[in-house]
């Protein structure tokens, strides 16, 4: 999702779309924002002159244990509700990564969870006053990435390992550090950074931290996703037309990126296991795009400029919406009544779907699914 710096007010990208819109007259540059909602105001201000600022330093530090907290458990679904029922076991027996958010500006809360898709063991991962930015599992869905911002702080990279529930800070470069994407090994971290000036997308080596950067124009490159054979990623960048994003497939091979045909506005792109689908920000709308074929399935307009994202079997898509306006719910709550958002659950074979209510009437950002 594409925003804008002003001298008041910078927004950041959390692993959707991200706008450039504001042109200064003093110079030629844009300020840039990462943000995977609207109005998320950061306290780093970052001036990119020219194409200009900052260098890199990667960080490794130590784990830390994460405090515990007891969770609202809604009863299991998974024999009574017929989507969930249906789905294959890798679905089915996944979790999905999301955000919650209480509270504006400096009183701002935000809750890192993981939950089943039938609502079921929902765990607190981590929790912070400031911002936590667009969580994305390994492909053993044992470690989770995520950005973590506290005020007056840049936004840092996190791993959260789910087996001995600690976290380690792996992202500590001085800029806006965001969108994380693991290989389908688990070796190496794509991200995007502002750390050289401008946004572009980086690759580490897990293993002692050794970084790459990928991209060197000076338009922005940002939101980079794996595909699952390892040999490409897809990401979105603006440069062919700053101010409006276009999805492309970075081949490791060549060096080169070409561009996915799609039409308008679109950004934060992710790819299905197969590698037949691509979820992504359609205009303002979650959407999915069969690749093979062109088509496009748009699931719904949002209200918080979110793009859908896929389930392992790629048959299912999660979205988060402010008010769901779907048949069936999960979690005891009548849909569309309460303040924050729910989780959206939409088959991709029988077009139906269902919500699973936030945890303490939060606004739901960011929803992740993996095994």
């Amino acid at each position: 999702m594409w925003g804008f710096f002003s001298s008041k007010v910078c927004r950041i990208l959390r692993y959707t779309s991200v706008k450039l819109l504001l042109h200064l007259s003093d110079f030629i540059g844009y300020y840039f924002m990462f943000k995977t909602i609207m109005s998320k105001p950061t306290t780093n201000n970052i001036t990119i002159k020219g194409a200009t600022t900052i260098a890199i330093l990667v960080a490794l530090t130590g784990c830390q244990t994460l405090p515990s907290a007891e969770m609202k458990k809604p009863t299991s679904t998974v024999d009574s509700n017929p989507l969930t029922a249906a789905m294959p076991a890798i679905d089915r027996q996944g979790h999905i990564a999301y955000v919650e958010e209480q509270g504006s500006g400096s009183a701002k809360v935000s809750t890192l969870y993981s939950i089943r898709p039938d609502g079921s063991d929902r765990q607190l991962i981590d929790q912070i006053t400031g911002y936590i930015y667009a969580p994305a599992w390994s492909a053993d869905g044992q470690l989770l990435a995520y950005s973590k911002q506290a005020p007056r702080e840049h936004p840092k990279i996190y791993i959260y390992d789910k087996s001995s529930k600690t976290r380690n800070l792996v992202v500590n470069a001085e800029g806006s550090n965001m969108s994380a994407s693991f290989s389908p090994d688990g070796q190496y971290l794509l991200y995007s950074s502002t750390v050289g000036g401008n946004a572009d997308i980086y690759k580490m080596r897990l293993s002692d931290g050794k970084t790459e950067q990928l991209t060197t124009l000076p338009s922005t490159e940002v939101q980079p996703s794996y595909a699952a054979d390892g040999k490409s990623f897809v990401y979105t960048s603006d440069k062919v037309r700053a101010g409006r994003p276009r999805i492309y497939r970075y081949h490791f091979a060549t060096g080169k990126a070409v561009p996915v045909p799609t039409n308008g506005y679109v950004a934060s792109p992710q790819l299905s296991v197969d590698g037949q689908r691509m979820a992504y920000l359609n205009g303002r709308k979650a959407a999915v795009m069969t690749l093979a074929t062109g088509q496009v399935v748009s699931l719904a307009e949002t209200g918080l400029d979110e793009p859908a994202r896929l389930s392992p079997s790629g048959n299912y898509a999660v979205y988060p919406t402010r008010f769901s306006k779907v048949s069936g719910q999960v979690g005891g709550q009548s849909l569309g009544r309460q303040k924050g958002g729910d989780l959206v659950i939409h088959s991709l074979l029988g077009n139906t779907s269902y919500a699973i209510n936030s945890q303490n009437g939060g606004v739901v950002r960011s929803p992740i699914w993996g095994r």
